[in-house]
């Protein structure tokens, strides 16, 4: 009886240590690193350039990663590989305190049917182009889409726990998002008074075309703080698409896995139950539940609860939990890696520019104008 008492009592510390056992290295690291980050971020130099916070934080995490970091890895790895994924989850939700429902109301229905429409076009082109065409690997090809499609890095990674993709896939993905992005930032603002828009149909067009969100503020706000504002109301709404189009992304690999059983070697990446063999032919559907958890608090953010100072407080925290999330794939990522994956990924992401730029280009004319 007593030695079963102890037991018991043995229990709760057993599940309330692994959480942070092993880990306060790595998430001491990927702290630090990342509020150093966000205050480069913040300063006025680097904040016209348009580089987020989660754009340097992948940077200055792979120049470590490849240098400095494989030596305190035995130390640090656990807590790094937790930022990069629970962390990255919880990032995801908070994410949702950046819309509100309303917004949709904002840009009309012809603006919710044209982020739905370029997500849905673009995404389609990607895995036309990159895996019938280019014969890439299937989870780069997706990782790449969706943060070309979406919403950029922060799409990218909100798609990796559904794929299960390699560290340096997803880092892949947002190099090319990053340069893409970066291009739009300085074309769009030029090729304006060429384009036949006024500012407000300018910042819709950006809105619904530009990859990151802070790229799609600094293209639309060299115009005018019209544009501006039309086009990160436009974006946030195609933000929001992302919950949907991972529960999509889920059920659709979940019966690519069902089709193909024994043809794709790593059945876990294709969000397939780990069963024995007999399991095989029923994969699971793998509920993103974080996904749906964005939705909800984008929901509660709509009914305006939250005092200001305890929104922005949140949303300092979320951008921190992605900074951390990113800072910790860079440390994770092997250059050498990345060079195996070569010049494809950065054809693929170009020729989804063009698609964007042009087709995203003449549907806003055919929609709006």
């Amino acid at each position: 009886m007593t030695h079963n008492h102890s037991n018991v009592h043995v229990h709760p510390g057993l599940v309330a240590q692994p959480l942070f056992k092993g880990r306060l290295p790595g998430l001491w690291l990927a702290g630090i690193g990342s509020a150093l980050i966000m205050w480069v971020a913040s300063l006025p130099s680097v904040q016209r350039t348009g580089l987020s916070s989660l754009t340097i934080a992948i940077v200055m995490g792979m120049v470590l990663g490849n240098t400095v970091f494989p030596k305190m890895a035995h130390v640090c790895a656990p807590g790094v590989d937790f930022s990069r994924s629970t962390l990255l989850r919880l990032g995801v939700i908070l994410y949702g305190f950046r819309i509100t429902f309303l917004q949709i109301a904002g840009v009309g229905w012809s603006g919710a049917l044209m982020d739905v429409l370029v997500i849905a076009l673009t995404f389609g082109f990607t895995l036309l182009i990159g895996i019938q065409w280019l014969k890439m690997d299937r989870d780069t090809v997706i990782l790449i889409g969706a943060g070309s499609s979406i919403c950029g890095a922060a799409a990218v990674l909100a798609t990796e726990p559904v794929v299960r993709s390699h560290a340096h896939k997803v880092s892949v993905a947002v190099a090319t998002v990053v340069v893409f992005g970066t291009l739009s930032m300085f074309l769009y603002p030029v090729l304006y008074p060429y384009l036949g828009f006024n500012e407000s149909t300018y910042g819709l067009y950006v809105g619904s075309t530009v990859h990151e969100v802070a790229q799609v503020v600094a293209a639309a706000k060299a115009v005018s703080d019209q544009a501006a504002s039309n086009a990160v109301i436009e974006k946030m709404l195609r933000v929001m698409m992302l919950s949907p189009f991972l529960i999509l992304l889920s059920v659709a690999m979940s019966r690519l896995s069902a089709k193909h059983p024994v043809h794709h070697s790593s059945q876990h990446e294709l969000g397939a139950g780990h069963g024995t063999s007999g399991d095989q032919q029923k994969p699971k559907v793998t509920i993103p539940w974080f996904a749906v958890w964005f939705v909800v608090v984008s929901g509660f953010n709509t009914l305006s609860l939250l005092p200001k100072w305890a929104l922005t407080t949140v949303l300092q925290l979320d951008l921190f939990l992605l900074t951390m999330a990113m800072f910790a794939l860079g440390l994770r990522t092997s250059v050498g890696a990345i060079k195996q994956a070569g010049f494809k990924p950065l054809l693929l992401a170009g020729l989804i520019f063009l698609f964007l730029s042009v087709g995203g280009y003449w549907l806003n004319r055919l929609m709006l104008n």
